[in-house]
């Protein structure tokens, strides 16, 4: 089997993530991850936060911390979320580790080596009322390209296009809001991907035929328009340290190396975190995933798309022109943006449900096959409280729960708590076994092409095969006049709810896992479902004790969607 190695985007470390940071990036990625391990591959993923920059830097300030203790205690707050969206991470790292700060300055010697680095002195934002020089993301002002009157001065939110402070129109301080703004001169390091471009075109176009349209659109836009030279560094008290056995003058003054330049080196920081973190006894080779690794590894990214240029252009430029056998990726899983009624979910203008929020109201499988089911792959998709609810009650409360809860208890009620005999299967169960190994191959065709819609309807339309037969056999009406045959119909049905707990799990694994434990099977340790078994469906045979699962999912009500929006809103707030 393949070795699938596999990241999401780093979330940054300010602040619990939204519902569209989780379908665009960590969700499907650990959706896909659980299954090609079900599948017998072996897996590796891994995600850290995002840790350096201004950002962090101003909050800890708000909170009267040390940056570095802001760090961990966030780094655990959002770690706990993900342990609650059953996120089933390999590894999550941090980017101020010190695995990531060696990683990070190797990289940069080698660019330097190699002629990819140069010094140079620029003008930059200087803020006398905050006494300090601005970074480009604190630097706020009118986008020259869109208008949009919020664009920082590295990127436009907007319009997505790249930009520098002295781009913004009437620009103004991000700390204070002063506009009592000076130029000033200072040195920092840049990289030339100018020199790179050439080659980082070859690349992409080696690999864009494969990718989502959606990312290698991108990637073509930003390459058409050219490759600049962009500072790496920064003026800045927390980051990866500029090295002084290279730099003096330039570690001396304290400078940083940009958030973008180090955050995408984290992947491999991490994987060498994880590596060190092995308990004793363990050996892991960190290297093994990440150099030499082209013909034994593939390698997916999952990001939404204003992190695609980062990803398909700037941090392939620095892997080529370090010179050395990195890892580059095969695969850009790219995602739009989950709206939030029509409106962007903000983490800065708390706009939208929070990933806490939405454990605080329900377990996380409401979430999780909610948000993957309705994934922005081809375009913007919307979060209403409207179409949640009709959601879970339709797909997960009626035709998945409703149908467990009724063919195990009507079973004990006339059977016992031991899954009935009966007849030999018939014509009905023939046409219902060829039908699901038709579902189940269609299902796994979605999930190999990270389609994660269409690999949930394929799974929702599983579901409703088992209630299609179940209404076609009636058991209520059948143990009237034949038992035996009643018998039969349950026992298939509850071969269907183990299969269902076995395919389902990368959507639901709470669910699943207590789908499974409902049977009391000497030996169940199928990973998976091959279409001879999906045909056969004997995994659950006559005589094997059960039990009936609580509730699988509440139903919600009118007056649950009312509180939700009373409490959220029912439509986006003003920008």
């Amino acid at each position: 089997m393949a070795r699938h190695l596999i990241t999401s985007a780093l979330p940054y470390i300010n602040g619990i993530k939204h519902l569209g940071n989780m379908v665009g990036s960590m969700l499907p990625a650990d959706v896909y991850s659980r299954y090609l391990r079900q599948r017998g591959h072996e897996v590796l993923y891994i995600c850290a936060t995002d840790e350096h920059g201004t950002p962090a830097e101003l909050a800890a300030k708000e909170q009267g911390l040390a940056v570095d203790a802001f760090c961990a205690q966030a780094h655990d707050a959002q770690k706990a979320v993900y342990d609650g969206f059953a996120l089933a991470f390999d590894y999550f790292g941090r980017s101020s580790s010190q695995q990531n700060v060696e990683i990070t300055q190797h990289f940069a010697r080698k660019l330097n080596e190699n002629g990819f680095i140069e010094e140079r002195a620029i003008r930059q934002v200087y803020s006398p009322a905050d006494g300090r020089f601005l970074p480009d993301r604190y630097v706020e002002g009118t986008c020259p390209h869109c208008g949009y009157d919020k664009a920082r001065g590295d990127q436009c939110e907007n319009c997505t296009r790249v930009l520098d402070p002295t781009d913004l129109i009437n620009p103004r301080s991000a700390i204070s809001g002063s506009t009592d703004l000076e130029v000033r001169e200072t040195k920092h390091l840049f990289l030339l991907q100018s020199k790179l471009q050439h080659e980082v075109e070859e690349w992409v176009a080696r690999h864009e035929e494969e990718w989502p349209q959606l990312a290698a659109s991108i990637a073509r836009k930003w390459l058409t328009e050219g490759l600049h030279d962009r500072a790496i560094t920064r003026d800045l008290d927390w980051g990866v340290p500029v090295p002084a056995d290279t730099w003096p003058d330039l570690a001396a003054e304290g400078k940083v190396f940009y958030v973008w330049f180090d955050a995408p080196i984290e992947y491999i920081g991490a994987t060498k975190e994880w590596a060190d973190s092995a308990p004793d006894g363990e050996t892991r080779d960190w290297k093994s995933w990440w150099y030499e690794a082209d013909e034994t590894v593939r390698y997916t990214e999952f990001m939404a798309k204003d992190n695609v240029p980062f990803h398909t252009v700037m941090f392939p430029a620095t892997q080529l022109g370090v010179r050395e056998p990195w890892k580059k990726v095969d695969y850009v899983k790219a995602f739009n943006w989950l709206t939030y009624y029509g409106g962007k979910f903000s983490t800065s203008q708390k706009r939208g449900v929070f990933t806490d929020q939405a454990l605080d109201i329900l377990p996380a499988d409401y979430w999780r096959y909610f948000l993957i089911a309705n994934a922005p792959e081809s375009d913007d998709s919307s979060f209403t409280w409207e179409h949640f609810t009709a959601t879970v009650n339709k797909d997960l409360a009626d035709t998945l729960g409703n149908f467990v809860n009724r063919v195990l208890s009507f079973s004990k009620k006339r059977f016992g708590e031991e899954v009935p005999a009966g007849g030999e299967p018939g014509e009905a169960e023939t046409r219902l076994g060829e039908e699901i190994a038709s579902l189940l191959a269609e299902y796994e065709t979605q999930m190999e092409a990270l389609q994660f819609r269409k690999a949930a309807a394929a799974l929702r339309a599983l579901w409703s095969a088992g209630n299609s037969y179940l209404e076609e056999k009636a058991p209520w009406l059948e143990i009237k006049t034949d038992k035996d045959a009643a018998a039969l119909t349950l026992r298939t049905a509850m071969n269907l709810i183990h299969l269902y707990a076995v395919v389902s799990e990368p959507f639901i694994p709470a669910t699943t896992a207590a789908m499974r434990q409902a049977f009391s099977l000497a030996d169940d340790t199928a990973s998976w479902v091959t279409p001879e078994e999906a045909r056969a469906l004997t995994a659950v045979p006559a005589g094997t004790p059960f039990t009936v699962p609580p509730v699988l999912f509440a139903k919600l009500t009118d007056e649950d969607l009312e509180a939700y929006k009373e409490r959220f809103g029912g439509e986006p707030q003003a920008a």
